[in-house]
């Protein structure tokens, strides 16, 4: 009679999807956490996750806390794991695990087969909104009669409002917290024992726990936010204000990478909470969108693009090395009040909304061209849900347009202007956003044109960009203004 396999369950798997009964080895291994310096809370919430499954499997689960994976696998057999979420886990598992049997991944809406051969009939330059569109008839979700509800496919037209005038927040009620337990005490000891030893280096403040590390406290979670917030997503999806920093969105993007909260479980209460009117259509597509569209979509890049993707690409020839500030989360010296405040957001909470991330962080990261390689290290270390699969995709392709267009037609760079519009960030800044020039000059404003000049032999053939580079040629002033962000050595 054969032994029971004992199934593996490595980061990113940490949720009952990925269980299908029988014994288990979860692996600790603490170079997931001491390989570079990562976020304190983000440490904190993937070991809380490991921690919390070892205790939801009991007698089931053997607990093994290594310093590489490597000492977990060697030499063991009988094993099966669910395909790991990263091209480094897969490649371990495959080579030093003896008798592994690798199953399909999960926690995805589509599997990788299928959309590799979708992928595979198309140009190489293939667009979410092509894979949102076949998930979406193919599921019936927020379709009549094989036609999208309202129209169209994406609603994101609707749901573009800049925040109510004059308000400094939302109104919302907090979202719904969890409470932390003796797992998480034991997780800070744990963590400020190997500050202290010098085994890791975090940055960034761990103040509380926010986000849900089990099945559990992500469905309570995940009800909350379609009870409660849903309705205000889509309408202020691309708003800021400085004092709500969680505004109108669901938070769930932890639950999901840490693997305890399946995305279609999601769709299905954001789906439920249109068919009662709960919800608002744009609010729910939107939602919709962000997971089956692009969450899925990068997943899928990220084993389509392969392991060079981002190694050899940088398009706009960006090789500037990430300043001290930033990455030390250091927001003391910041004068411009979007970039101070998402400086300092991440640094209590590891978490942005998408704009800040896009629009202020990496709209500041591409005008002045930090390394797209180093960047995406930054978001995945700094991130509370950055995972290897995650930050390539959108850091490479379509914050920092260094893969020339795989991801994204153009480059997401702005002036002041997009973020005046957009926040309340800039009535109480130095800084002038309809000016490019002189003390008061906008950085984002005038790193816009000098960002533009830098970047014109690369943009020039791309006909989204005519305009803009027609505007930039035009200005009376650019060698001035290229002089002047040349020399700005802080924000």
């Amino acid at each position: 009679m054969h032994a029971e396999r004992r199934r593996i369950v490595l980061p990113g798997q940490y949720g009952p999807a990925f269980d299908d009964g029988g014994p288990a080895l979860v692996v600790e291994s603490r170079e997931f956490f001491t390989a570079r310096p990562v976020h304190r809370a983000k440490a904190h919430l993937w070991l809380s996750a490991l921690r919390h499954r070892v205790r939801e499997l009991g007698d089931r689960a053997e607990h093994v806390q290594v310093d590489t994976l490597r000492e977990a696998l060697d030499g063991r057999a009988g094993l099966d794991v669910v395909d790991p979420p990263s091209s480094t886990l897969r490649a371990q598992v495959r080579h030093w695990g003896q008798d592994v049997l690798v199953l399909p991944s999960r926690g995805f809406v589509t599997d990788e087969a299928e959309f590799a051969e979708w992928a595979a009939q198309g140009t190489g330059r293939f667009r979410m909104e092509q894979h949102y569109e076949r998930v979406r008839r193919r599921e019936g979700w927020l379709m009549e009669q094989g036609a999208p509800l309202g129209g169209a496919f994406s609603l994101d037209a609707q749901n573009r409002q800049p925040p109510p005038k004059g308000a400094t927040t939302l109104g919302l009620p907090e979202p719904w917290w969890p409470v932390e337990d003796d797992i998480d005490e034991q997780v800070r000891h744990d963590l400020d024992r190997w500050e202290r030893d010098g085994v890791a280096r975090f940055v960034g403040r761990d103040d509380r726990r926010r986000f849900a590390v089990t099945a559990d406290e992500a469905r309570r979670a995940l009800d909350d936010f379609v009870a409660v917030r849903l309705g205000d997503f889509g309408p202020f999806e691309d708003a800021t204000l400085t004092d709500d920093w969680t505004m109108a969105h669901s938070l769930l993007s932890v639950p999901m990478n840490l693997g305890v909260l399946d995305p279609v479980e999601a769709i299905d209460a954001a789906l439920e909470a249109h068919r009662t009117q709960a919800a608002p259509l744009a609010s729910v597509e939107g939602f919709v969108r962000q997971i089956a569209g692009w969450r899925d979509y990068v997943w899928h890049l990220y084993w389509w693009f392969g392991d060079d993707y981002g190694a050899s690409e940088n398009a706009l020839g960006a090789h500037e090395l990430l300043p001290d500030w930033w990455r030390e989360l250091d927001a003391s010296e910041i004068d411009a009040v979007c970039l101070r405040t998402a400086v300092q957001g991440l640094h209590d909470h590891g978490w942005l909304h998408h704009i800040q991330r896009l629009m202020v962080l990496g709209n500041w990261a591409l005008q002045r061209g930090y390394d797209p390689v180093r960047l995406t290290e930054w978001f995945t270390d700094v991130f509370v849900d950055g995972t290897d699969w995650v930050m390539p995709a959108n850091i490479i392709g379509m914050s920092q347009h260094a893969d020339g267009g795989m991801v994204a037609t153009k480059p997401y760079a702005s002036g002041g202007r997009y973020i005046d519009r957009m926040s309340d960030h800039c009535g109480g800044c130095r800084f002038d956003p309809t000016k490019r020039t002189g003390d008061d000059a906008c950085p984002f404003t005038a790193g816009y044109w000098a960002f533009l000049s830098r970047a014109e032999p690369a943009l020039r053939d791309n006909h989204r960009m005519v305009r803009p580079l027609q505007q930039m040629r035009r200005l009376p002033d650019l060698d001035q203004v290229v002089a002047q962000e040349a020399a700005r050595h802080s924000p």
